[in-house]
């Protein structure tokens, strides 16, 4: 467990991507199995506990202190791992440090009642890191900026392979991955990626730079089609199992019952899973009401039916078809996908054009009723193979510029890791006027990022040198006319919202600058946003 913990405290401590990956590496590469099987699980995000719940932990540590006193440390350090980790009042004669490989066992197969228990007995035995790992391991909230991609990539660069034949196999495997060791040390053959309903590594775009890529490339050599506001994902079916992938490889099936029961095909689509009425896209925000939710309910489902707009096809009646040029890909997908359009599953339409200016027109002026969900366009070369990662030059994204408004900090909460000390999380909010007249501030966007570290330590004194209110975690900061912070917030589009008091909702908001020159009295008014949105 010390590994572990030592490990995850380093990649806390980085940013550096390069850096974490080589601790990721290094330590798959000298710790044994199983526990570097299991600790690969957790930070690929394919290890829970049912029985560990937060509740328990926190059940535990006000058996062992004041309550009041754990409550105020809490709130202080924003984080329960870490607050349990810095303030739990060990016992004495606590047995020695547990494995990792022990910690998963007894969790996997703990009752609710046992939890607690064991939760006391491991908290006594570690050190402060080791107890904040612990934990962190025991309610799946790590939080130490890896993803599963990048923890794929560093097994990749210890079993000096590539990263997508890591991900051609990941499907078939489970932890803690002995057969995927064994493999990337030289001691058994490749495991088999034959499996029904598997995932396939995605091929994704570069972005394109206008200035130098359009005065290398020829016209006639790309396809364009549009990029739409949603989730990208791979349907499969398979031998009769049905799935339905994240980019990333994530297993959203549950969460879209009615998408994987229309799979009926045998294949594999990449596309677009959206909001679909009568072959016209929804809102993002009308998908958000579907995403990270284990299930969905007849009444959510009705409300919000989800379909996918598909792009490519990579297996046709058992034909791995990646190989493929995409022209003949192309052909190929229109014929699988037109008997799928009463399923809610269509195709994704090309954009004719002949010129690099033409283009530029289109992708200014998405089709009639889709501005909101065309998030600009792709561009894909008629002879490229379906090539795993972000290789330069088959395809590349040129997404519609961002809109800009300025808004003034409203309210500031304190972050999450390493940003739990600092008002990191910040809601925004423009002009308007109320009942009686008077110019009054409402909230439009929440952002935690698209500033330095540095910004971030000069608007935190700003938030505690101007705090009026406190909630918990959350400041009311000062904000008038002639006082107060103005953000330049950029964002990708923008929807009505019954939910929020402005009546709208920013898609993918984050700060752009912090306009310290700025008075507030000069930033934006809701009927600018209200005009954005007509």
């Amino acid at each position: 467990m010390r590994a572990f913990a030592d490990l995850l405290d380093r990649l806390s401590l980085t940013s550096s991507r390069n850096t974490k990956l080589v601790l990721v590496r290094d330590y798959l590469a000298a710790t044994p199995d199983p526990d570097r099987g299991w600790a690969l699980a957790a930070l690929t995000g394919d290890l829970s506990f049912d029985a560990a719940k937060p509740a328990f932990i926190r059940k535990a540590v006000e058996e062992r202190m004041d309550p009041i006193l754990f409550r105020w440390s809490y709130d202080y350090v924003g984080d329960l791992a870490e607050a349990v980790a810095l303030v739990w009042p060990a016992r004495p004669g606590a047995n020695r440090e547990p494995e990792l490989s022990e910690v998963v066992d007894a969790l996997r197969g703990a009752t609710r009642a046992e939890v607690q228990r064991l939760i006391e007995g491991w908290l006594d035995a570690l050190e402060p890191t080791g107890r904040w790992a612990l934990l962190k391991l025991m309610t799946g909230g790590l939080r130490i900026g890896v993803s599963a991609r990048m923890a794929k990539q560093a097994l990749a660069d210890m079993g000096k392979v590539e990263v997508a034949e890591i991900e051609e196999v990941w499907h078939a495997l489970h932890p803690p991955y002995e057969d995927l060791f064994a493999w990337l040390e030289g001691r058994s053959d490749r495991p088999s990626a034959v499996a029904p309903g598997r995932f396939r590594p995605v091929m994704l775009a570069q972005a394109i730079d206008e200035e130098v890529d359009f005065g290398k490339l020829d016209p006639a050599d790309y396809a364009a089609e549009w990029k739409w506001d949603g989730i990208r994902v791979q349907a499969v079916c398979e031998g009769g199992v049905r799935r339905l992938y994240t980019r990333t490889g994530d297993d959203i099936s549950q969460s879209f019952p009615d998408v994987v029961e229309r799979l009926d095909f045998d294949g594999a689509l990449d596309g677009e899973l959206v909001v679909l009425r009568d072959g016209r896209i929804g809102a993002f925000s009308e998908l958000q009401q579907r995403l990270n939710r284990k299930t969905a309910d007849a009444k959510l489902i009705a409300a919000y039916p989800a379909g996918i707009r598909a792009y490519d096809l990579l297996s046709d009646r058992g034909e791995d078809t990646r190989t493929l040029p995409f022209n003949l890909r192309r052909k190929r997908l229109e014929a699988f996908v037109t008997p799928l359009i009463a399923y809610n599953i269509d195709l994704s339409p090309l954009a004719e054009f002949a010129t690099w200016e033409e283009l530029a027109a289109l992708r200014a002026t998405p089709p009639d009723g889709d501005a909101q969900v065309a998030e600009g366009v792709m561009l894909k070369r008629w002879d490229s193979i379906y090539e795993a990662g972000r290789p330069k030059g088959p395809w590349f994204k040129w997404k519609r510029d961002p809109f800009l408004i300025d808004a003034v900090l409203m309210y500031a909460q304190r972050g999450h890791g390493k940003r739990s000390s600092f008002y990191s999380d910040y809601t925004f909010g423009v002009w308007t006027q109320d009942e009686l007249g008077a110019r009054v501030l409402t909230p439009v966007g929440k952002a935690y990022f698209g500033f330095t570290d540095e910004e971030l330590k000069g608007i935190d004194k700003y938030v505690r040198d101007n705090t009026i209110e406190r909630f918990g975690p959350v400041r009311s900061v000062r904000a008038e006319p002639h006082h107060g912070l103005v953000f330049e917030v950029a964002f990708e589009g923008l929807q009505k919202s019954t939910r929020h008091k402005s009546g709208v909702a920013m898609r993918f908001p984050r700060i752009s600058r912090i306009r310290w020159d700025k008075p507030p009295g000069e930033a934006d008014e809701l009927p600018t946003l209200q005009r954005m949105l007509d």
